[in-house]
């Protein structure tokens, strides 16, 4: 496959068909997003997969009117944690121990250290370090679709305080931070037939 092709044919779609993803597809980005790169493997974030037509179309209205949230195959909202405290330290641990067979006295110090980083940054760090691991899983995903030949559009206009009470996030303890709507484009999409803008490579790569 055609790796630079995909990315030049993906584009932020504007305009979904009806057409629904095989369920092996959207499994697929999903997985992308669960197996993506973390800060110390920590996965701070979930994905919540919005089925209900109901709630979707809810949704529209606090997503500055993008009809993709309702439309689209697939709406997938990235969610990080709402707070990470030692607890989540020790839940990991534990899913090291498990998974690798080590014991957990042989991750004691590994698991220390993370907590004391954790200790002594505020919560708007932890916060907004959290995000960035949402955005490197959803760069990703929406790779991945591109080469599974699935369209995507990641939205960032919507009203997070909004998806975190219609969706009952708060109680799951997570926080909204980043939309991604996933199928197929439409034939009347015209942002389709855009050339794709960007700087030159000469413009892009700074060699130092």
């Amino acid at each position: 496959m055609d790796i630079l092709k995909q990315l030049n044919w993906r584009y932020a779609t504007k305009k979904f068909s009806t057409q629904k993803l095989p369920h092996e597809k959207i499994d697929t980005i999903i997985e992308a997003g669960r197996l993506a790169a973390t800060s110390y493997g920590l996965q701070a974030f979930k994905i919540v997969n919005v089925v209900d037509p109901v709630i979707r179309a809810a949704l529209v209205e606090h997503s500055w009117g993008q009809q993709q949230v309702a439309d689209a195959s697939h709406l997938l909202v990235l969610c990080s944690l709402n707070k990470l405290e030692a607890g989540d330290v020790d839940d990991f641990m534990n899913r090291v121990s498990t998974t690798r067979n080590v014991p957990q006295e042989n991750l004691a110090d590994y698991g220390n250290r993370i907590k004391g980083t954790l200790a002594s940054t505020d919560d708007n760090w932890k916060q907004a370090w959290m995000g960035h691991q949402v955005h490197i899983a959803l760069g990703q995903m929406m790779t991945v679709a591109a080469l599974l030949e699935v369209d995507t559009c990641p939205m960032g206009g919507f009203v997070p305080e909004k998806y975190d009470e219609i969706l009952g996030l708060d109680a799951q303890g997570l926080k909204s931070v980043v939309v991604l709507t996933v199928g197929y484009r439409a034939t009347d999409d015209q942002y389709q037939y855009n050339a794709k803008v960007r700087r030159s490579r000469e413009d892009f790569e700074v060699i130092i």
